[in-house]
């Protein structure tokens, strides 16, 4: 299944201008997320950009985590100090 995998994944060389649209584009809210699912999922993307949606959305993910988590300690010591 590896194999058929690797088959059909894009190999392409992604470009300099393309990286910089891609910096352009993860600049603006909202966007960028939409813009990360599509790449880290999409068959025709090429796989290095895939890769690197992936990790993206692996550290926003955890970022988001580890802000819940700040601001939830933060709130449950207003809370107990109450």
């Amino acid at each position: 299944m590896e194999i058929q995998e690797q088959n059909t994944r894009n190999h392409s060389v992604v470009t300099v201008g393309d990286w910089i649209l891609t910096m352009i584009l993860m600049l603006i809210p909202i966007v960028n997320f939409i813009m990360l699912l599509v790449w880290a999922f999409s068959s025709s993307t090429p796989a290095s950009k895939s890769n690197w949606a992936k990790a993206t959305l692996i550290f926003m993910l955890l970022g988001a985590l580890l802000t819940f988590l700040f601001w939830g300690s933060i709130a449950s010591l207003m809370l107990v100090g109450m």
